[in-house]
């Protein structure tokens, strides 16, 4: 949640937001049963009910991208709107650098016996312009330590299994979707984004200009600006 800290009072101007770290990543428990971008967008519905949240707009970039269209697949009318993106979307799989390795590796005993905070630390440092602040950093890295980042890649190792289920899915999602990523993104390259666009009947997309994978902090204010832009917009015509 903390790598939204710099959007906040933008995106919270007018709105009542609700923040979750999907079970498994940041400072939320773990169940195995939900590692995965399906079974993680029905708990999105879940979360939405519990929270007594009519007709939300739904905002999942990175991991959250398929599992919040899943979400919308399963329960049409259920999201106001969605914004999605950088995230892993194509078929074939279309991914880069260590991404693609976590999905493709044969053997994951080296990830395993890796120190989660070192991954942690890596990340950062390809963040262009943006520090966190010492507790958010303490956060991220407390977040994934020791076997915690490994006990996250069943998420993304389920990719080949059902984006292709996601991408059937794709036509018959007519909730407004925005799709935002970085134009420098060098994990999940634009494909992804031209992949959902092509197929969600209701979409836009757009590149952040200079922004690499994490282009919601890179790019905080042109992003928060997107998103907010796309919950204000009517969407007759889209």
């Amino acid at each position: 949640m903390f790598a939204f800290a710099q959007s906040w009072a933008q995106l919270a101007e007018n709105t009542h937001l609700v923040a979750v770290d999907p079970p498994g990543f940041g400072q939320s428990e773990r169940r195995e049963a939900l590692m995965n971008p399906k079974a993680m967008g029905e708990f999105v519905v879940r979360v939405a009910d519990a929270f007594e949240l009519g007709n939300p707009h739904l905002v999942g970039p990175d991991i959250g991208t398929s599992s919040a269209l899943f979400a919308a697949a399963s329960q049409p009318g259920r999201f106001r709107t969605v914004v999605v993106g950088s995230g892993g979307a194509a078929v074939p799989l279309q991914l880069a650098g260590p991404l693609k390795e976590w999905v493709e590796a044969s053997d994951l005993e080296p990830y395993r016996q890796m120190d989660g905070r070192q991954v942690v630390t890596a990340t950062l440092a390809t963040i262009e312009g943006y520090t966190p602040s010492p507790e958010i950093r303490d956060d991220y890295l407390s977040s994934y330590a020791d076997d915690r980042f490994f006990r996250t890649m069943s998420y993304a190792r389920s990719y080949p299994e059902l984006l292709p289920v996601l991408g059937d899915l794709l036509p018959d999602i007519h909730t407004p979707v925005r799709i935002v990523a970085g134009s420098q993104d060098q994990v999940v390259p634009p494909v992804n984004a031209e992949f959902l666009h092509d197929r969600l009947p209701r979409s836009r997309v757009d590149f952040i200009d200079g922004a690499g994978h994490f282009c919601w902090e890179e790019k905080p204010d042109e992003y928060a600006a997107l998103v907010t832009d796309w919950w204000n917009e009517g969407h007759a015509s889209v």
